[in-house]
């Protein structure tokens, strides 16, 4: 009895060996072929501009030598000087902000993202007093005296796999929008903007590198060029600087098909402070822009985790190249926006957060999961094979049946 209980035992032991075998075996190949085929299907689906994409940076003027007192950093030509005696430039604290979300058309292969932004004036200096500027409601009229100094919406369609712009749609709405961003429902107030550079984000697996990057106020491509790592918040960061040649404003292009208003001016010598000229004669001077921009960028994401701009726009002759025209014309400058703006903190935290999530995602996709996935298929696969040899080895002789 005692032998033919073993033996019953061992025949139950083979039929459940015949039938969990190979189900771990097909198991332990199915989950290794999931681990290696998971990163290859999956991560190509996480490496897409979202199509929730949503950033709000605020940028503020930092102390950088430009005036004497830090509280009021940046020097902003005073548009109401205009109808007064001569040309007033005054110290300031500057903000600005920027609000990038996702419009139509958006699909799996190209977003389409709005980016509304202002230049706010908080506070300047009126002989010995800090005054701060109001700013009118939207749509309402604007005076010279008004807190929003600048506003643009613009608007272009991405490759959502490369970051890069796809010449669908690129327009650059000249307004002026105090409550950040609005969505476009007409048709006016807008020009052609086409561009190649990145923008708002950079494509994936960023390198050591030069990349096109798109200045928006002076609608150039300049090369962003990789010049150091640093870490922010924890995170690696690549550091682009663009050197953005200079232009004069009054050639770019705007809806009405004349120079934008204030790019250029003519007023007699003495408005503008230039000695050695009669000072009732009639000169123009139209404004130029150039800037450095430093971008910090998380590598895998392409996500921007910290920026900063010196911005420097000032008033000088158009030809000042002509050695017929008058030196002092020729050397004279004034400064009409000058600023190094820097984002805040709070937007390098959100900004940081946001490529935490990304980064943790990608993790996720292409190391993480596959690697649970092929070690519980690897050891399926190996419990398996060793079932199926012992089943083999412990299968009862012809001879031990003939006994029992």
């Amino acid at each position: 009895m005692p032998y033919l209980s073993s033996h019953i035992g061992i025949r139950r032991e083979l039929t459940i060996n015949r039938f969990l075998a190979p189900a771990l075996i097909f198991f332990g190949v199915a989950a290794v072929t999931a681990a290696i085929a998971v990163p290859v299907w999956l991560v190509p689906q996480l490496k897409v501009v979202p199509l929730d994409l949503d950033i709000t940076t605020v940028a503020v003027s930092q102390p950088a030598g430009i005036t004497d007192d830090d509280e009021l950093p940046a020097k902003v030509f005073d548009r109401c000087s205009v109808s007064g005696p001569r040309a007033e430039v005054f110290d300031a604290h500057l903000t600005q902000q920027r609000r990038t979300v996702v419009i139509e058309p958006s699909d799996s292969d190209q977003v389409t993202v709005q980016s509304g932004q202002t230049v706010r004036i908080d506070r300047i200096r009126d002989g010995d007093e800090i005054v701060e500027p109001n700013v009118a409601a939207v749509d309402s009229a604007r005076t010279c005296s008004d807190g929003v100094l600048t506003g643009n919406i613009d608007v272009v369609s991405l490759n959502r796999e490369t970051s890069k712009p796809n010449g669908e749609i690129h327009r650059l709405h000249t307004v002026q929008a105090p409550a950040g961003v609005r969505t476009i429902e007409d048709e006016s107030n807008f020009v052609e903007a086409p561009r190649e550079g990145f923008q708002y984000k950079f494509g994936f697996d960023v390198e050591k590198s030069e990349y096109p990057y798109y200045d928006v106020n002076t609608r150039q491509d300049v090369p962003a060029k990789f010049v150091g790592e640093t870490k922010i918040n924890g995170l690696t960061a690549y550091e682009f600087v663009s050197e953005v040649p200079e232009i004069d404003q009054v050639q770019l292009e705007t809806p009405s098909g004349e120079p934008a208003p204030g790019t250029s001016l003519e007023m007699p010598a003495s408005w503008w402070g230039i000695e050695g000229v009669p000072a009732n004669e009639k000169i123009v001077m139209d404004r130029f822009a150039t800037a450095t921009r430093h971008v910090w960028v998380e590598p895998k994401t392409g996500t921007v985790l910290r920026g900063l701009e010196e911005q420097h726009q000032y008033f000088k002759s158009p030809g000042w190249e002509d050695p017929g025209l008058a030196q002092p014309i020729r050397d004279f400058r004034m400064d009409v926006f000058k600023a190094t703006m820097a984002w805040d903190s709070a937007t390098e935290d959100r900004q940081s957060d946001k490529a935490s999530g990304y980064v943790d995602q990608l993790r996720w996709g292409g190391v993480i999961i596959p690697a649970i996935v092929g070690t519980i298929g690897g050891i399926s696969l190996i419990a398996g094979i060793v079932l199926l040899i012992r089943r083999r080895s412990d299968r009862p002789t012809g001879g031990q049946d003939l006994a029992g």
